[in-house]
């Protein structure tokens, strides 16, 4: 099996990285029209630093505003967008699922895609991977897409003004980057990308929840006050950057899994990706019988940026036999995540391991 790094083309991050984004793109090569799939709240803030950036480049553009869920109607709604105005490039703007569809539209129409996240809510940014879902938001299928976005370019002034939640959301999905990554090494499985993970991801990986534990606290509380400081920096680059490389060249596992299964409690829908997969963390380190040191650290860290710990924090306040048994038979479908642990997993052991987190995590 040969080693596989994927990455995206260039990324650019920093305070008012926006109005130099007609500058990168042309110093890409990258030409237009564009298409940019936008959130509302993307629309509202970077409407004006888009006109003047991209008409200073001479770069044709039009916007789509996004219908807020990564799924196949919305991809079809944005495809059709991309043909009436002849864009040749698109570019999505906002959240995770705005940018997961934009670049399922490129991959499908063979074009170049954009990246421009404004939050750090998920490492979404940086991956040639989209997460589709139904039109009600229960986990629908990954797509795996041929290239990772050509540039990726995060104005941090921009996420410093988004929801704190958003940010802690982030921290969540980024603090399954390691745990996943040594797990699917240890396994000696296939990355996202269908090769063995190298040296280099695996070191990126636990980088990333170095800085979590190291800056996190620090960086949520900029984000609260709306400032920018070299924390906030370290931590956009760690839900954006490390977590992204982290988790497409080595793996996913038990963490992601659980967040899929999840979705099929429909009180969870309201819960962000990264909450979810938090408590997926917890879940892993109880299946995999992690030291009770190293639960504890993940589980401080978690109570301290305010990730949830517990079902009744996700919005199963009554984690019935039933409930608790459709998440983890949603979690261990054939084809998920889970199966790459190194041992076989089944539905009573991720019931248990639910359970076991659930009451821990409420300590």
């Amino acid at each position: 099996m040969l080693s596989v790094f994927s990455a995206p083309g260039h990324y650019v991050q920093g305070r008012d990285a926006t109005a130099a984004l007609g500058a990168e793109m042309t110093r890409l090569g990258i030409g237009g029209p564009v298409l940019i799939v936008a959130g509302t709240s993307a629309f509202r803030i970077l409407a004006t630093m888009w006109e003047r950036s991209l008409t200073d480049a001479k770069i044709a553009y039009s916007i789509h505003l996004s219908g807020g869920e990564c799924s196949r109607a919305e991809i079809s709604r944005i495809a059709d967008a991309v043909e009436e105005t002849g864009s040749t490039v698109v570019l999505g703007a906002g959240g995770g699922k705005v940018l997961d569809a934009a670049r399922a539209v490129a991959d499908d129409l063979d074009l170049p895609m954009i990246s421009c996240p404004t939050t750090a809510s998920s490492d979404a940014p940086c991956s040639a991977l989209s997460v589709i879902y139904t039109e009600s938001g229960e986990f629908e299928s990954y797509q795996l897409v041929r290239r990772n976005p050509a540039l990726v370019l995060v104005d941090t002034a921009v996420v410093a003004r988004a929801p704190a939640r958003l940010l802690v959301a982030g921290m969540g999905d980024a603090l399954a980057t390691w745990f996943e990554a040594r797990t699917c090494s240890a396994a000696q499985v296939r990355n996202m990308r269908g090769g063995a993970t190298t040296r280099s991801a695996a070191a990126l990986a636990e980088l990333c929840y170095r800085t979590l534990l190291a800056d996190g606290p620090q960086a949520l509380t900029a984000v609260r006050n709306h400032t920018v400081t070299p924390a906030l920096e370290r931590i956009v680059e760690a839900n954006t950057l490390l977590s992204g490389l982290g988790f497409e060249s080595s793996g996913l596992a038990a963490a992601h899994a659980v967040h899929n299964g999840l979705t099929a409690a429909a009180r969870t829908r309201t819960r962000l990706h990264g909450e979810k997969v938090a408590f997926g963390v917890l879940t892993q380190l109880v299946l995999e019988g992690a030291p009770a040191a190293e639960f504890d650290t993940v589980l401080d860290f978690c109570a301290e940026v305010g990730l949830p710990t517990t079902l009744a924090a996700l919005g199963v306040d009554d984690a019935d036999q039933e409930t608790v048994t459709a998440i983890a038979a949603r979690a261990t479908a054939p084809g998920e995540t889970i199966h790459n642990e190194p041992f076989t997993v089944d539905v009573p052991m991720v019931v248990d391991a639910l359970r076991t987190a659930d009451a821990l995590g409420g300590r």
